[in-house]
């Protein structure tokens, strides 16, 4: 089995080089970059199969990066950051990171969460290889492929990142039934400890931008939860 290949963007050289250290050390290939610019230039190059990105970079920061290769790249995207704020991780979140670590950290959490995103990543395209599901709604107007983590909307594609398409899938196989932020955190993230139930919220919000600008399928319950709505065909 091949391992996995992780980019690390980080102008902080000692970080970098404790880092970088510490994941080769637990058995994953890492790619390093200090900037945003050659950070998207590696990204363009290789397939990397998470991203750990500081926020505050000189010239284009984390958050630029996470934004302009969101839509084309599926994979994990941890952000690492001094600020602490919720509204701070909300903003990155809302970009399309998939965690938020804040500095000063301890490694240990760092390989903990690492660990963690590429598990699921890789149950994730597992999953691809193994079903050839097709869930339709609306007659046909929103199709999700649970193969290719394709989704169509009015017979257009729309990009999701993994967390985003999973979300949706979760919801989908639950039509009609109401299901708690909690539950859809248990599922996604797998109720790890040191996370934050709000990226659930985050998420939601991206994917409602994305499909349900008419909040035609995903309902939100005031004080349950939410539910999706769709008809199945």
């Amino acid at each position: 089995m091949d391992k996995p290949l992780i980019l690390l963007v980080d102008d902080d050289r000692a970080v970098k080089h404790l880092l970088s250290e510490t994941l080769e050390i637990e058995g994953y290939l890492v790619m390093t970059a200090g900037n945003g610019i050659d950070a998207l230039t590696l990204i363009g190059e290789y397939t990397f199969d998470l991203i750990l990105l500081d926020i505050m970079m000189p010239g284009m920061d984390g958050l630029e990066v996470c934004q302009r290769i969101r839509d084309q790249y599926p994979g994990p995207i941890v952000l690492i950051s001094g600020r602490d704020r919720n509204a701070d991780k909300v903003i990155g979140l809302s970009v399309g990171a998939d965690d938020y670590i804040t500095k000063p950290f301890e490694i240990e959490e760092v390989v903990s969460r690492v660990k963690a995103h590429l598990r699921r990543e890789q149950r994730s395209r597992s999953a691809r290889k193994s079903t050839d599901a097709v869930m339709s709604f609306d007659n046909g107007a929103l199709l999700i492929h649970k193969d290719t983590f394709e989704v169509y909307l009015n017979q257009e594609r729309v990009e999701l990142s993994t967390k985003e398409f999973q979300i949706l899938s979760y919801l989908a196989e639950q039509e009609g039934r109401v299901v708690s932020r909690e539950e859809v955190y248990e599922s996604i993230w797998g109720g790890q400890d040191s996370g934050d139930i709000h990226t659930v919220t985050v998420h939601i919000k991206n994917l409602r931008s994305k499909i349900d600008t008419q909040n035609r399928y995903i309902k939100t319950v005031w004080g349950s939860g939410y539910k999706f709505a769709g008809d199945k065909d």
